[in-house]
């Protein structure tokens, strides 16, 4: 049986040497998912003035010295008024919280949004009301988001200010345990622990302070 000559052997581990490295250092395509670490860029990229259309309240921002806890404990999430970063936990520390989850190609949350932000107005600041954009496409939310508060006023109602925050990933879904189908309401306690989940839309004003009542012992 031939063999391989040595400076064979040494000419063929160099090219697979080479080939390796090459293969590390090959540039990624367009198409690969966006890490977390990528997300404040990803954030830069929406057009200031589509955040300005939608008319947004700035998100809640933690009180000093307050640290998050429960299952929202370490989540980052993008501000939908300003693109900064928000520390979900540590900004609804201290206060019960109404987290509603939805996207923009959802029928049923383009009905309950206005619904939401009427309780909102009515509960004031005795609880935080936030929405959460639960999909990748922050500029569709946005979109959505102007062309709702165009409705609004085109109707005589008071547009949507609620505070918003970009959720990619859906991970206060998963954090809350809540199924996939949006609307989703996730309640949360003082203490940062969650006190359920509705799965369901609300139908008025009455049915969410009923629901928060309950859950939170919070009267509108």
């Amino acid at each position: 049986m031939s063999r391989v000559p040595v400076g064979w052997r040494w000419v063929l581990s160099g090219l697979i040497v080479v080939v390796a490295i090459a293969v590390a250092l090959w540039p990624r395509g367009a198409d690969e998912p966006v890490g977390v670490e990528d997300r404040p860029t990803a954030a830069a990229r929406v057009d200031p003035q589509l955040r300005a259309a939608a008319g947004l309240t700035e998100c809640p921002r933690p009180v000093d010295g307050a640290v998050g806890s429960g299952p929202l404990a370490g989540l980052s999430l993008t501000c939908l008024a300003d693109g900064k970063p928000v520390d979900l936990a540590a900004a609804l520390a201290g206060k019960p919280a109404v987290l509603n989850l939805w996207a923009y190609w959802c029928e049923p949350c383009r009905t309950e949004l206005p619904i939401l932000q009427e309780y909102a107005s009515k509960v004031g600041p005795a609880v935080t009301v936030l929405t959460v954009h639960s999909d990748p496409a922050e500029n569709k939310a946005l979109a959505l988001l102007t062309a709702l508060n165009d409705a609004q006023r085109a109707a005589g109602r008071p547009p949507l200010t609620m505070p918003a925050v970009e959720d990619p990933d859906a991970a206060v879904r998963a954090a809350a345990g809540a199924p996939t189908a949006l609307p989703i309401t996730v309640l949360v306690r003082p203490d940062g622990s969650i006190a359920e989940y509705i799965a369901r839309p609300f139908h008025d004003v009455d049915d969410i302070a009923d629901t928060v009542s309950g859950a939170l012992g919070v009267s509108s």
